[in-house]
């Protein structure tokens, strides 16, 4: 081997050498120029030619090696960086941020989905200039990123404002020409089957993305969207964990209040049950309720105190009652004092009243009617003589109702239960639906004790006997009260006053008598006594009570002219038969006219200013026909028995009147 050929090989030496120890291309451009210098033959530089292209691929290998290994480094931080914990908003920012130096481009933003506003919203941006970025709801079908997502591959356009295959808005473009933004490329956020949103990166000037870019993004948004997906996860499972942790502190506050009721409730119906008084428990429910309190009776009548309660108007507190026992909950009237109604049962005992001593106080509810409860078992068992004596009242109406005439036992049974039949007293008759009798019967036993009356439920009827001196107003009461308790239309009849227990019977039938009118006139839902019916009622019950009716209407003249020998049931005959003219009368009854008017004017003062008003005038006006037939009719019988179907002309009247009359 020669020389040359010697040299040859150590110069290929050199080039492995310097392939191996990546040395720079200049270093085997310097080889090549050495073989050159020494003159060598055309063939020989070929071969040198060639070697120095092989080397320089290689180093280009070599280089994108590096590059590469750069990348995957660079790729790995991120993931790991991506991985930490963060919330969903600093994670956002951390993969714009990662996105535009990754890849050396000017801009990084992130969009996700929102179903709700038909687009995706871009959450966060890295090297953004202006503020139109953040906040930016890209429709659906619209632009790049909807284009990626479509074919769920990375999509890039060199200009992006000049690229016409692209589907923009003018939001959309002002934003982008508020950037700058001239090259832009979009990558999908998906994670297994789902895509999130989408991964943008941009440049101010025109650019055309490798593939190894291209391929480097779509790593970039896979691992962005695994990123986001977790953070979601997090985020949702912080929100449960910090809703649950809610649950449990109030599970806890309420079971802890719970149990300061129950201690509480106990505390109050132990007071109840040992026979402290109702003074000692109102004191304590001050304390309890922090405010005033009051414990007032059906009737509204204060039975107990503690503190002042302001006063309020009565319209409204009656008001306020029957709200209070329909809803069976605590009512608050204008003076801020709340109102709870005192129940055992259906029946009503009272209600309390309790003012709080902040006026921005709203007591609970719950600790309400855990009072109002404990003030009626008080109540039940203060009342407990009377409630174990009401079947023997129930048993004493019902006595007093089977005979006409009741026995001395009765009597006595009535004096050992402090019920004065001497007094004067009403019946009412109570009309229930049939469902709704069970309730009426319990509101109408607590109602007889509280007023000192009896209880009787016959025939589907509840029946009342009160001391009263008026049926009417007795039975407006009554239909008052038990009207809010029912969820239908009640019906109330009543009578009386009646002194003794002689006429019990009697003043019930008359009772049943005006309901039974009620109903048969379509007033179902109503109240009212004979005198409200006035001859309709007399007319509609079964008796016909004429004598009763007569009584009623114009007795106050009958006695006048009975006890003073006068004329004025005559002229008041006069008067009506005459078309209501004064001077007319006069003539039928041959005296002045002044005589006539001086008794229409003591007419007047016993029968009342309206007796002139139509429906009473139809009223006296039948009464006075049922009178004076009655009248014909006792004389006839008194003087001839068997001409008593052919009535007398009375000595008063002329023949046309009597005919009239008969």
């Amino acid at each position: 081997m020669d020389s040359a050929e010697c040299s040859d090989i150590s110069e290929i030496i050199g080039i492995l050498e310097l392939l191996a120890t990546e040395a720079p291309p200049a270093e085997v451009s310097e080889l090549l120029r050495r073989v050159r210098s020494r003159g060598a033959d055309p063939a020989t530089l070929v071969q040198w030619e060639r070697a120095e292209r092989l080397a320089q691929r290689v180093h280009t290998l070599f280089s994108h090696r590096q590059q590469r290994e750069a990348e995957l480094a660079s790729l790995l931080d991120t993931a790991r960086e991506l991985s930490a914990p963060h919330g969903l908003d600093a994670l956002l920012k951390t993969i714009a941020r990662r996105t535009r130096t990754l890849l050396g481009l000017d801009m990084a933003c992130v969009s996700l989905r929102e179903d709700e506003a038909g687009g995706c919203l871009v959450r966060a941006a890295d090297g953004h200039a202006s503020a139109l970025t953040v906040g930016l709801l890209v429709p659906r079908s619209i632009g790049l990123g909807d284009e990626a997502v479509t074919r769920s591959v990375p999509l890039w356009t060199s200009d992006y404002l000049s690229d016409d295959r692209l589907r923009r808005t003018d939001a959309l473009d002002e934003a982008v020409r508020a950037e700058g933004l001239r090259a832009m490329i979009a990558a999908p956020l998906r994670c297994g089957d789902e895509t999130s949103g989408v991964l943008y990166a941009g440049d101010r000037s025109i650019r055309h993305f490798t593939i190894g870019e291209v391929s480097f993004m779509s790593l970039l948004g896979d691992i962005a969207a695994v990123a986001i997906e977790k953070a979601s996860l997090l985020e949702r499972g912080r929100a449960e964990a910090a809703a649950l942790r809610s649950g449990i502190s109030r599970a806890k506050s309420q079971l802890a209040r719970a149990r300061e009721l129950v201690r509480l409730h106990h505390g109050l119906v132990d007071h109840a049950l040992a026979g402290r008084g109702l003074k000692g428990l109102v004191a304590e429910l001050a304390d309890v309720l922090c405010g005033a309190v009051q414990v007032k009776d059906p009737e509204q009548r204060t039975l107990r105190a503690a503190g002042d309660v302001p006063d309020t108007d009565a319209a409204e507190v009656l008001e306020a009652s029957r709200a209070a026992l329909a809803r069976r909950l605590p009512v608050v009237l204008s003076t801020g004092t709340w109102m709870i109604p005192v129940m055992a049962g259906n029946e009503e005992l009272g209600a309390l009243l309790l003012h709080p001593h902040a006026p921005d106080h709203e007591p609970d509810e719950q600790l309400l009617l855990l009072a109002a409860q404990s003030v009626s078992v008080l109540l039940r068992v203060q009342s407990g003589e009377a409630a174990a004596a009401s079947p023997f009242r129930d048993e004493l109406f019902g006595d007093l109702l089977a005979s006409p005439r009741p026995s001395r036992q009765v009597l006595q049974r009535a004096a050992r239960l402090n019920v004065d039949l001497e007094r004067p007293h009403v019946v009412v008759t109570i009309g229930p639906e049939a469902d709704e009798l069970g309730r009426v019967a319990g509101w109408a036993a607590s109602y007889a004790r509280r007023m000192g009356g009896l209880r009787s439920v016959q025939q589907g009827r509840v029946d009342l006997l009160l001391p009263a001196v008026d049926s009417s107003a007795s039975a407006a009461k009554v239909f008052a009260e038990v009207s809010p308790l029912l969820t239908h239309p009640v019906t109330v009849g009543a009578a009386g006053p009646v002194n003794g227990p002689d006429l019990i019977r009697q003043t019930h039938a008359e009772a049943r008598h005006c309901l039974d009118a009620l109903i048969s006139l379509g007033s179902t839902g109503a109240h009212a006594s004979p005198e409200d019916l006035g001859f309709l009622g007399m007319l509609l019950s079964d008796n016909h009570d004429a004598a009763y009716f007569i009584a009623a209407t114009i007795g106050p003249v009958l006695d006048y002219d009975a006890q003073r020998t006068t004329e004025l049931t005559r002229t008041l005959h006069a008067y009506f038969t005459a078309g209501g003219s004064p001077t007319h009368a006069a003539e039928a009854l041959h005296v002045h006219p002044n005589t006539v008017s001086r008794r229409l004017e003591r007419i007047t003062e016993l029968l009342g200013a309206d007796w002139l008003k139509p429906e009473r005038a139809l009223e006296v006006q039948v009464a006075l026909r049922l009178h004076l037939t009655h009248s014909l009719l006792r004389r006839k019988r008194h003087h001839d028995p068997d001409q008593a179907d052919r009535p007398e002309l009375p000595a008063w009247s002329d023949e046309e009147e009597s005919a009239d009359m008969a």
